[in-house]
Formats: structure tokens, sequence, C-alpha cells
């Protein structure tokens, strides 16, 4: 095992300290770390990325049943569609993708490319949403009775699942502000359902890519349990550190790798 190999196991702790730590964000580093330090190709790395998210999130689902934080009826009115996208998105749009997407004289946007660099820019999308913490905000508008808009629901639950078939990331930065503003639910009742939203979508989507990738189940195991482990030592971390004081913080760092994958894949 080399250096890098090395590195991208503890990446894959990394992951899970930040999940546990702060209760979300920490999926989004995923897919770099399978592709910048593993040497993944982009395409398999969403796939995989898919798989450690919904494991991860599947972990956090139990906790938050227990606690009764989870709206089953908003979550499966998100759910369903999201994962009718997700799936067919793995399944039937990302092999259809032509490897070459742009040739413009010397420059080639390839297949590989474009994911990394629209993976870049939802990572610079979660990473503004971590920095202004509009969770302030947010709590406000969840105190207000409203209607829920289902039609606006579905709608909704199928582009989100589209943009994490296309990414392999959870979108919990997406998910809650819609359950909150759309379904009128507490942050924390917001925060529960969405994990299990992101735990149905990314293991049933990951059965999109089953049949035409080679998946390395031992590799992908590994790396799954290693994040998993990081979560529970987060939880454990999280009685002597504020979470909540590190997520802005988690925010810069996200948009700094968000520009550095888009300046590596389009101008290096």
């Amino acid at each position: 095992m080399d250096v890098l190999q090395i590195l991208g196991y503890v990446g894959a702790l990394v992951i899970g300290v930040v999940l546990g730590l702060i209760g979300g964000g920490g999926s989004i580093l995923t897919v770099p770390v399978l592709v910048y330090l593993l040497h993944i190709d982009p395409v398999t790395a969403t796939a995989y990325s898919l798989f450690v998210v919904g494991g991860a999130s599947l972990v956090g689902t139990g906790r938050n049943f227990q606690k009764g934080l989870v709206g089953y009826k908003t979550a499966l009115t998100f759910a369903i569609p999201a994962v009718i996208s997700v799936f067919s998105t793995r399944k039937f749009i990302i092999p259809a993708i032509p490897d070459n997407i742009v040739v413009a004289g010397d420059f080639t946007l390839t297949k590989e490319m474009g994911i990394m660099v629209f993976f870049a820019l939802l990572m610079l999308a979660a990473s503004i949403s971590m920095i202004r913490d509009s969770k302030v905000l947010l709590k406000n508008r969840a105190n207000e009775k409203r209607k829920i808009k289902y039609p606006l629901l579905l709608l909704l639950g199928l582009l989100t699942g589209g943009i994490t078939g296309l990414v392999g990331a959870g979108g919990g930065f997406i998910i809650i502000p819609i359950l909150v503003l759309l379904a009128g639910l507490s942050m924390k009742r917001a925060a529960g359902t969405s994990l299990f939203i992101i735990a149905i979508n990314s293991l049933l989507g990951f059965l999109g890519d089953v049949g035409h990738l080679d998946i390395d189940w031992g590799f992908l195991l590994t790396f799954t349990a290693m994040a998993i482990l990081g979560i529970f030592i987060g939880i454990w971390l999280n009685r002597f550190i504020d979470g909540n004081k590190l997520k802005k913080g988690f925010g810069w760092f996200a948009l700094l790798m968000g520009f550095y994958i888009i300046t590596k894949e389009l101008i290096l």
C-alpha cells in the first residue's frame, strides 16, 4: 500500500469525522479523495461516493429514527421521485454521455472533466451555504405555518435526484432548505428527514451502476467502514468541540477545494 492509498483511507476517516462533528458536508469530500488521492476515474468515483454517502447516512438515520426526527410522509414524497431520478441518471444518462462532450480547437471537454467541473460548482454552492449559515433564516421560516406544497416537492425531488446521480453527493444543503421552506419542518426534523432521504437516494441510486461498472467490493466496503468509524469518532468529539463553530471553517475549505478542482480540470 503506497502513501496515497494510506492518505485515501485517512481521507475516508476524515469524511466520517466531519459528518459526525457538523452533521453534514463531509460527504462532499468523498469524490475528490477517490479521484485525486486514490486515482479512481470520476464516473466510478461518483458511483462509489453514492455507496459511501448512503452507508454513512444510514447510520445517522438510525439515530434520528430513535429520536423521532424523521417526517415519513414528507420524506417519501420527496424521495420516491428523487430515487427514480438518481437511478435513471446512473443507469442511462451517465453511460450515454459521450467521452468528448465539447471539442474547440486545442481544448476538449471530456466526460470525466465535465463531471468534475459540475461537482466543483456544486461544492462551491455548498460552501457558500455553510459560510453564510442560513440556518438562522431557516429557523425563523420553520416557525411559520404553511400548507405543504406536494407537487413542488415531487418536482424538486426529481431535480435533486438528477444532481445526486451526476456528482455522487448527498445534497443535504439543497434538501434541508426545501424541507423547511416547502414542508414547514423544523430545522432538526428537516435535518433528520434529509439524512433519511439521502440514504435512500444514494443506496438505491448506486444500484444503477452495478450492471455496467466493475466494482471493487473489497475496497468499497473498507472505505465505507472507515467513513462510518469516522462518524462515531466525530460524534464522540462533539462532546468537547462545538461542531457548528467548525462549519464555517469547513465551508471556506470546501470553497478553496471547489476552485482548486475547476483550476486543475480546466486550466492545469
